[in-house]
């Protein structure tokens, strides 16, 4: 049966410095979204894409990943919402919509994908998507934590260094840094997000990730090996990085 990837590309990016959305900063000589979208079709594992634009740019989108012959598997643009919950539910609203003409069936696994993770490789793709077909309702990649991490409180009000105490040392050995894409059973992700949508439209109360949303249901999430291209890129010196991860890749 086939899997859905909804590609989240709404995000502004203004901590990049740039003064266009995130997802069409270039990557040596690339948009992102479509480094994202090739490395999603390379895996073998999506059958369609759905991918959530920025507002107003979704013929221009469309036509970006239309035109690349390395996404080779059908698209379809919407328009993104206020908060990534919200992006995310309207692109999955739009992928199963139009999977319900779908000749091979009806979707039975979603993968959720950001933009900003433009070199998540196709082998970290189908890992996940494997392990979603193998059982688990609900999985992410996740890479272990390196840095000591601490847990802190407030700081005092009428200290001028606004210095925060520590609580405690927190045990890193079962800590993971999670990435994107995620992947679900197509009716997990949908409960989730019904059952969440009252929070989608308030960034303050949105979920991060779609993780969150599964876990708020007391449904088991499983965190799979992630990958360091998987790199999340949000300032301009993660774009570098990003650019020196591309040459060692060649």
């Amino acid at each position: 049966m086939p899997t859905l990837a909804v590609l989240t590309a709404a995000g502004s990016g203004t901590r990049l410095g740039m003064d266009l959305p995130k997802a069409l900063v270039e990557l040596d000589g690339l948009p992102l979204v479509v480094h994202a979208a090739r490395r999603l079709c390379a895996s073998g594992a999506v059958d369609a894409l759905v991918v959530t634009a920025p507002a107003g740019l979704e013929d221009h989108v469309a036509s970006l990943l239309g035109d690349d012959p390395a996404v080779d598997r059908p698209v379809r643009v919407v328009a993104g919402a206020g908060t990534r919950q919200a992006s995310v539910a309207a692109g999955l609203r739009a992928g199963l919509d139009a999977s319900t003409s779908d000749a091979d069936g009806p979707v039975d696994v979603v993968l959720v994908h950001d933009a900003a993770r433009p070199l998540a490789p196709p082998r970290l793709v189908r890992r996940v998507v494997d392990a979603v077909r193998s059982g688990h309702g609900a999985v992410v990649p996740g890479l272990p934590v390196a840095d000591t991490v601490k847990r802190v409180t407030a700081a005092r009000p009428d200290d001028p260094t606004r210095a925060e105490p520590v609580a405690e040392t927190v045990d890193r050995a079962a800590l993971r840094a999670v990435q994107t894409p995620q992947g679900f059973d197509r009716a997990t992700l949908e409960r989730a997000h019904e059952a969440a949508a009252h929070r989608a439209g308030d960034e303050a109360l949105a979920a991060t990730d779609d993780a969150g949303l599964v876990e708020a249901l007391g449904l088991p999430v499983h965190v799979v090996p992630g990958d360091a291209a998987a790199a999340k890129i949000t300032t301009a010196h993660d774009l570098r990085v990003a650019a020196l991860t591309l040459g060692e890749e060649r």
